[in-house]
């Protein structure tokens, strides 16, 4: 559907330009855009290389089983159940929290898999699978490494200035959703 969208916009931007006569232009733009998209696929890449590195030397130093142990606790008071899917999600909710996205995938879909091993109805979402969906979905950041890279990127003169925002709105948005999930899993068993 998107691509649909997307492809629409760009027709109307190039019957835009022949419209208004500066179809070299259009020529410009595109090849402007492609070089901008370039730079900052390798500035993310550094960032993204540098904290996915930091979180495997944690992983095989034995930090991330160590955290996990720390956090079992919690984990087992937000996700009854999670068993053997305690470590994955543990990976996940740390690289949500250095706000990393895109390297907390993975991690999530470990987890969903290892919750989805002791699913008495597969093919059907747990109360513990919907509970780390609405927890990964509204993961607390504490550094938005993304964001400040993009900011970082677009040369921003503050770049760091969006910490405290953002972890208050992400807290806010994650003990919301462990909320509304715990009041809306009696009513949907």
């Amino acid at each position: 559907m998107m691509a649909w969208v997307f492809g629409g916009f760009i027709l109307a931007g190039v019957i835009l330009g022949f419209v208004s006569g500066t179809p070299g232009a259009i020529v410009d733009s595109l090849i402007q855009g492609a070089s901008d998209a370039v730079t900052l696929c390798i500035s993310l890449a550094g960032a993204y290389m540098l904290w996915m590195g930091l979180m495997r030397v944690a992983q095989q130093s034995g930090m991330i089983d160590s955290l996990s142990r720390r956090m079992r606790p919690l984990i087992r008071f937000l996700i009854p159940g999670a068993g053997s899917a305690t470590a994955p999600i543990t990976l996940n909710l740390a690289a949500n929290f250095l706000g990393m996205g895109n390297a907390a995938t993975p991690f999530g879909l470990a987890a969903m898999q290892e919750l989805n091993r002791s699913n008495p109805r597969p093919g059907r979402a747990t109360d513990a699978m919907c509970m780390f969906l609405c927890i990964n979905a509204s993961s607390i950041q504490l550094i938005p490494t993304t964001v400040i890279s993009l900011r970082v990127a677009a040369g921003s003169a503050d770049p760091y200035a969006i910490v405290l925002p953002t972890l208050i709105a992400t807290l806010i948005c994650a003990v919301s959703a462990v909320m509304l999930c715990r009041l809306l899993a009696p009513l949907f068993p």
